[in-house]
C-alpha cells in the first residue's frame, strides 16, 4: 500500500499530510515523531509530500487536500510555509508549522517553539486552531502578465526586496541571516527610489516617493526586531510602512523609532505609554487598510515573506479576514478582541492627486493591457 493512501481501518479517523522540504528537514526523525503523535491524539496514519524546485509546495498540498487531508504540517522554511499556506487558505483544511527554516517569520508571529521538532508535532495533533488573516496580491510584470500570490508575513519593494534578490543562497544555507549583512549594503548603496502612485482603500490616487515600502500581515522579524508594532496577525487589516529617509539623518530616525521605542519602549507597559508620546518622524510613515493598489514608474523587485519574486511594475492587494487556520497549543487561551475606539484617520504619505486624469484612473487597470490572471507558484530554496 502506497505511504499517501490511508489505511481502511483510518477511514473514520481525520488524516493529516506532511508537506516536506527535503533539503531542510530531517525526515527520519520527522517520520519518528510524527508516528509517535498520531495514534494517540486520535488521527489516521498520516500522507507524506515532498517539495522540489519545480513545486515549492503549492501542487503537492492540492494533491494532500485531494487526497483528503484535514490538515497539512509544512515542514521547511517560510518559502514552504508561504506555499502551502496559499493551497491551504480558504478549504477547511488547518495548517500546522514545523519550523526548519532561518527566518520562522509567521512561526514567531504566533509564538510558536521555533526549536523543538516533537515540541511542534504534538501542537499539530493535539493542538487547536486559530484563524488568521491571509494577504493575496495580483503582481503585474513588465510583459503586462499578471499573477496572483498569497502571502502570511508580508510583501515589500524597496531595500528589504533588494536585500533579498541580493542574498547568496549559498551563504544564506550557510549561515542564517548573517548572509543578508553585505546584501543589506549593497540595497543601501541603491540610490533609486520608489516613485509611485498608490490608492488606499479607495481614498483617492495619491503620489510619493519611498525608499521602501512594506505590506504587512505581521510585525516582527528575526533578531527580535519589531517592525510593525500595532500589527495583529487576525484583525483583517494590513500595517503599512513606508520608509523616506532624507540623508544619513532620515537614516537615524528609523533607527531609533524600530530599534529603540518597537524594539524595547513597546515591550512594556510603560513603554508603550512612553512610546504613545512619541512624535510621528517623516522618515518613517505608517498607515493602516485592507487594500492597496500601486503603480510604480518603472519595475522594481518585490519580495514576500521573505522571498523574492521578481520584478513588478504594478500590484494590487488585499487582506482575505480569518481564511486560514493554523495549529496553537490547546493550552493557549487567545486573549479576546476588546472593541476599539475609532481611530482618527491617519493622513496619507505624499500628495493627493486631485486633477487630471491620474486622480480618478485605476492604478493597477492602467499600468498594462487587460492580462489574464494566473497563479504563480513562484520559487523558493525555503
Amino acid at each position: 500500500m502506497s505511504e499517501n493512501q490511508p489505511d481502511a481501518s483510518d477511514s473514520q479517523k481525520p488524516v493529516a499530510a506532511v508537506v516536506y522540504n527535503p533539503i531542510k528537514v530531517d525526515v527520519d526523525a520527522l517520520r519518528a515523531s510524527v508516528k509517535r503523535h498520531e495514534g494517540p491524539n486520535g488521527w489516521g496514519e498520516t500522507l507524506w509530500f515532498e517539495t522540489s524546485v519545480e513545486d515549492p509546495g503549492q501542487g503537492v498540498t492540492k494533491d494532500a487536500l485531494d487526497a483528503g487531508a484535514s490538515m497539512v504540517l509544512a515542514a521547511g522554511g517560510d518559502g514552504t510555509v508561504r506555499s502551502v499556506a496559499e493551497a491551504v487558505h480558504g478549504s477547511k483544511a488547518s495548517l500546522a508549522l514545523l519550523p526548519s527554516g532561518t527566518g520562522n517569520l509567521l512561526a514567531r508571529n504566533l509564538d510558536l517553539t521555533l526549536n523543538d521538532l516533537d515540541h511542534a508535532v504534538e501542537t499539530a495533533f493535539s493542538g487547536d486552531d486559530r484563524a488568521i488573516d491571509v494577504g493575496l496580491i495580483q503582481v503585474r510584470r513588465e510583459d503586462s502578465s499578471v499573477e496572483k500570490f498569497a502571502f502570511v508575513v508580508m510583501a515589500g519593494l524597496g531595500i528589504d526586496a533588494t536585500m533579498i534578490a541580493n542574498t547568496d543562497d549559498d551563504l544564506k544555507k550557510k549561515v542564517g541571516w548573517l548572509a543578508y549583512v553585505s546584501a543589506i549594503a549593497k540595497a543601501l548603496r541603491d540610490k533609486n527610489e520608489l516613485r509611485m502612485r498608490y490608492n488606499l482603500d479607495k481614498q483617492g490616487n495619491h503620489s510619493v516617493r519611498a525608499h521602501t515600502i512594506i505590506i504587512g500581515n505581521c510585525g516582527s522579524l528575526p533578531a527580535n526586531i519589531l517592525l510593525l508594532p500595532e500589527a495583529a496577525v487576525d484583525d483583517g487589516l494590513f500595517d503599512i510602512v513606508m520608509l523616506r529617509p532624507k540623508g544619513v539623518g532620515g537614516w537615524i530616525q528609523i533607527i531609533v523609532k524600530i530599534i529603540w521605542e518597537n524594539g524595547v519602549l513597546r515591550r512594556t507597559a510603560a513603554g508603550r505609554r512612553l512610546a504613545g508620546l512619541s512624535k510621528e518622524v517623516r522618515a518613517l510613515n505608517y498607515v493602516k487598510g485592507k487594500e492597496l493598489v500601486v503603480k510604480l514608474d518603472r519595475a522594481h523587485d518585490i519580495e514576500l515573506d521573505g522571498d523574492s519574486f521578481g520584478t513588478a511594475i504594478a500590484f494590487r492587494t488585499w487582506v482575505d479576514a480569518g481564511a486560514l487556520r493554523v495549529r496553537i497549543p490547546a493550552e493557549v487561551t487567545l486573549e479576546e478582541q476588546q472593541p476599539e475606539d475609532e481611530p482618527e484617520e491617519a493622513r496619507l504619505p505624499g500628495e493627493r492627486i486631485d486633477e487630471g486624469a491620474d486622480a480618478e484612473e485605476d492604478l493597477f487597470a492602467e499600468s498594462g493591457d487587460d492580462a489574464s490572471v494566473e497563479s504563480g507558484g513562484g520559487s523558493s530554496s525555503n
